[in-house]
């Protein structure tokens, strides 16, 4: 089996092909996919957030996830899409072309493999719109409105586009060999560098962390972490491309995944604090969940127990970590969920994608080694590009607008400083 993105890379950059390529069931699930990946972020992520911040700030981050969905559909539509997936003639390893602004050359009857390209660009906007609302748990509580629509705007355009165009659009990665069935590296790694980026950049809330900021509504949570899981089904078995064995087993490994995740964070919160907690066992799942996203459609059920297993455990030490020992200030634990569990997920792909390890066996043959060494340069090349011009975008934001709300701002909470509401009127 090979990524279905990099199978379709030429697809994208040929002629158009005629509707009667089109599969309906294909099209049908693409497009039932299209509409759980949405629903990760409004209203999922968006609860899942609102519910770990402050009460406070709840309706700012509402807000935020809101205005991204909105912001960056518009961007995508423009030029997000064109830079991604069109051909950058010269330029073509490291970003695609103009092209297709405007979606220009996608009417009812070109296709990419076996769907519309309208829906294959739709489903791909649901991808982009998530990546920059993760990036918000970095700074969440404490960044201007006004910089962080800038940011998110140029954030999507220079890291979302290329790194996307770099794996999945026919680009120097995808010719290397990467493999990343559904955003270990596009939407897992850059959101988590992005968001430790700005958590630095931004400083520490005020209080943190003599202060204990403990979320104000984890029911709010909960709830948001369950559409989360429903809707990552559509992320990673969307990815497929088709309704297929791939999407099937995608769904199957990224469910175990999620659950073993969960548990083991679990676990390990009981062993080290005495109890188990909601916010523990929801961590541990979306954890599972960034994780096992690189590898679902490559490994089977029992590579994806291990990973879920070690994503718990590992996402569960490097959150404790950046927070209790370098105190930085990731407010909502983007960078040692997501960033980390992508670097994880990245790597156990070339291991458990292998079809020679029985019943942790994957889908590929494969040399493990020399996979390890592709997939190692991938996170590297992403890690520091991300983290360059993360931190460029920032220092250009903080000139123009002010990156940080006052201090009084910040005490009274950004539901009325930046919006005049209250999340909570009672």
């Amino acid at each position: 089996m090979t990524r279905p993105f990099i199978a379709l890379a030429g697809v994208l950059i040929s002629m158009p092909a005629f509707a009667e390529g089109i599969n309906g069931a294909d099209t049908a699930w693409i497009l039932t996919a299209t509409a759980l990946v949405l629903f990760m972020t409004v209203p999922g992520l968006s609860l899942f957030y609102g519910g770990l911040v402050r009460s406070k700030n709840v309706l700012s981050v509402l807000m935020q996830c809101f205005s991204i969905t909105c912001l960056i559909s518009i961007l995508w539509l423009i030029a997000g899409y064109s830079l991604a997936f069109s051909d950058g003639g010269s330029a073509n390893a490291f970003i695609g072309g103009l092209g297709n602004v405007m979606m220009a050359s996608i009417g009812e009857d070109t296709v990419v493999g076996t769907i519309p390209e309208s829906a294959f660009a739709l489903f791909q906007m649901t991808f982009a719109i998530i990546t920059p609302a993760l990036i918000i748990g970095g700074f969440a509580e404490r960044m201007r409105f006004s910089a962080m629509l800038i940011f998110s705007a140029a954030w999507s355009l220079l890291v979302y586009a290329p790194v996307c165009h770099w794996v999945w659009g026919g680009g120097w990665l995808s010719d290397l060999g990467i493999m990343d069935f559904a955003g270990g590296l596009v939407v897992h790694l850059t959101a988590g560098v992005g968001a430790l980026v700005a958590a630095v950049m931004l400083g520490n809330r005020r209080g943190f962390p003599r202060q204990p900021m403990v979320p104000h509504n984890m029911p709010l949570t909960m709830m948001g972490a369950g559409m989360l899981w429903v809707g990552w089904f559509g992320f990673n078995g969307g990815s497929a491309l088709a309704a297929n064995g791939d999407a099937a087993m995608a769904m199957l490994a990224t469910h175990t995944s999620a659950a073993a995740g969960a548990l083991t964070w679990m676990v390990a919160e009981w062993v080290r604090y005495g109890k188990p907690s909601a916010l523990g066992a929801v961590t541990g799942m979306v954890a599972g969940l960034g994780t096992i996203t690189p590898a679902s459609g490559f490994v089977g059920p029992g590579g994806a127990l291990i990973i879920g297993l070690c994503a718990g455990l590992i996402c569960f030490l490097a959150t404790n970590y950046i927070k209790r020992s370098l105190k930085i200030d990731d407010s909502l634990d983007v960078f040692p969920v997501h960033g980390v569990g992508g670097i994880l997920g990245t790597l156990l792909t070339a291991v458990f994608a292998s079809n020679a390890l029985g019943v942790f066996s994957g889908q590929e043959e494969l040399n493990i080694a020399n996979q390890l060494g592709i997939q190692a340069v991938g996170i590297g090349a992403v890690l520091v590009y991300t983290a360059i011009v993360t931190a460029f975008i920032l220092w250009v934001t903080n000139m123009l607008v002010g990156n940080r709300v006052e201090a009084d701002e910040e005490l009274e909470g950004l539901d009325l400083v930046s919006h005049n509401e209250r999340g909570y009127d009672l």
